[in-house]
């Protein structure tokens, strides 16, 4: 794996904030909402890499492949979230979005020493799935250093297959492993090292971005609503309801209802309802 001593860890930065924990309640928090306003922007920079990714990954998607997340720690985390949102939001394929993290499913809600430094299980990991050349594999990563995901990137690099990276340290090895790279750059955090925080607060931000306008590209949204989503509950099908009652022009919510259920999607429903 590629050496990481030859670059700053801007993540790794003093806080511009000392003696924090002399500081009045009030204080704090203004100080790291501070910090959090300055997320918007840095990922705004970083707009044209991130609309390279989602070009390739819908491209990909269209043509059969899947889109992977990749990480450790709080950016693993971060990765669960948004691919298992995918599903019930949207209305594609468990399986279509999938996301890793180092550690296995209980690394999800504790932490799992070491496990973010082995070198070798992330492709094991990747290989679960019968990778190929259809996907698309995305590493995330702060620090842009952690070597369970930088060794993956480079195995599937090794066996053609495409990449892209979160990163929030510019010049990091994860960059320059990744043929479509993303780095946002947030600088020091709050709490000197603690990267749970703006380098997190961007992660979801980008994960949100490239997920939504790949969903967006493959259909999945119509006009500004999520037509395609899962009835899961009853927020869910009040909210199909809703649609189906504004497309069909009907007033009576219950006939717009079993319209819906019979149907079990909103696009459905819409589509047999005209």
């Amino acid at each position: 794996m590629e050496s990481s001593v030859d670059f700053r860890k801007i993540t790794e930065d003093p806080s511009p904030y000392r003696h924090i924990e002399r500081m009045p309640i009030n204080e704090i928090l203004i100080n790291i909402n501070k910090e959090d306003q300055k997320v918007a922007g840095a990922v705004e920079k970083a707009i044209p890499q991130i609309e390279r990714l989602v070009t390739v990954i819908t491209d990909k998607m269209l043509s059969g492949g899947r889109l992977f997340y990749i990480g450790a720690g709080t950016s693993g985390r971060l990765a669960v979230v948004d691919a298992s949102e995918c599903p019930p939001t949207f209305g594609v394929p468990e399986g279509l979005v999938i996301a890793i993290i180092a550690g296995g499913s209980q690394a999800i809600t504790q932490a799992i020493e070491n496990a973010e430094d082995d070198t070798d299980q992330g492709w094991l990991d990747l290989q679960k799935y019968h990778i190929n050349e259809k996907d698309v594999v995305v590493g995330i990563a702060a620090s842009g250093t952690t070597p369970y995901v930088v060794s993956a990137l480079e195995q599937c690099r090794k066996h053609q297959i495409t990449t892209g990276c979160i990163t929030n340290n510019p010049g990091s090895p994860l960059e320059r492993t990744a043929d479509f790279p993303i780095v946002v750059e947030t600088g020091p955090e709050f709490i000197t090292g603690s990267t749970r925080m703006k380098s997190g607060t961007a992660q979801k931000l980008t994960l949100n971005m490239i997920s939504t306008t790949v969903m967006i590209q493959l259909g999945r949204v119509e006009d500004n609503q999520m037509v395609n989503m899962l009835l899961t509950n009853e927020k869910l099908v009040d909210r199909g309801v809703r649609i189906v009652m504004e497309r069909l022009s009907i007033k009576d919510y219950e006939k717009a209802k079993a319209l819906l259920l019979h149907w079990g999607s909103v696009k459905k429903a819409v589509e047999e309802g005209k």
